[in-house]
């Protein structure tokens, strides 16, 4: 796995200076989603990789799949791809793309876990705290999970904050042992 980001780092920071370059950051992202699931389907991938299959047929697939979002650039990205058979990178370039996005428009998601659902204005609260700790504005993912019995727990990049009454239980155990 590590090979393989490594190898498509360099696709995307190319393809990231382009969509940067040209204001289409946005959709950018969503084609290469898009494109990104339709190369994790079995069949897809059988497809890619069958020598029987020419490129041409592969990208025409892939155009089809990915309709109004292709433009003329991403035809050229997806033949480089294709030529250098890295299509089945999709899926990493993606992630470091949507990860070089974040970074250029200073945002980031955090991931909210509660004992309780947050009502909006605690996520407000919670969301203009990170912004002002981060310095950058923050989308919350929040999810519920009731063996916390109360409290928060916070992943932000790599910030976690266990503020949770369980974490705060188990910290006490650890520290009376």
């Amino acid at each position: 796995m590590a090979e393989a980001i490594t190898i498509a780092r360099p696709y995307a920071n190319a393809v990231f200076a382009i969509a940067n370059d040209k204001g289409e950051l946005k959709s950018w992202s969503d084609l290469l989603a898009v494109l990104a699931q339709a190369v994790a389907v079995p069949n897809m991938q059988s497809v890619i990789s069958s020598p029987s299959v020419g490129d041409e047929q592969v990208l025409g697939l892939l155009a089809e799949v990915a309709g109004e979002l292709m433009s003329e650039d991403a035809q050229h990205f997806l033949a480089l791809l294709a030529e250098n058979n890295r299509l089945q990178l999709l899926e990493h370039i993606a992630v470091i793309f949507d990860e070089l996005r974040a970074e250029a428009e200073q945002v980031m998601t955090a991931d909210v876990t509660t004992a309780r659902a947050l009502t909006s204005e605690q996520e407000a609260n919670i969301s203009a705290a990170l912004k002002k700790r981060l310095g950058r504005d923050v989308t919350l993912k929040a999810s519920v999970d009731e063996s916390l019995l109360g409290g928060a727990i916070i992943r932000a990049g790599d910030l976690i904050i266990d503020g949770s009454a369980l974490g705060k239980l188990n910290r006490l155990a650890n520290a009376i042992s």
